[in-house]
């Protein structure tokens, strides 16, 4: 086997590898995003019921 076919498979597993740990970034950082907006609305819907339950009727 020659020395630019053995160099050309390690640069395309390289690339593979660089890949994957770009979408694996990219989950964690959805997987993030997520909970934290969730937790924001969450805590947005009981500071309404909050306020709602405090108001002068």
């Amino acid at each position: 086997m020659s020395r630019a076919g053995r160099t050309a498979r390690k640069e395309k597993r390289r690339q593979e590898f660089d890949l994957e740990r770009w979408k694996e970034r990219g989950v964690l950082l959805r997987l993030f995003l997520y909970i934290g907006v969730t937790h924001l609305f969450a805590g947005f819907i009981w500071l309404l019921f909050y306020v709602g339950g405090h108001a002068h009727k």
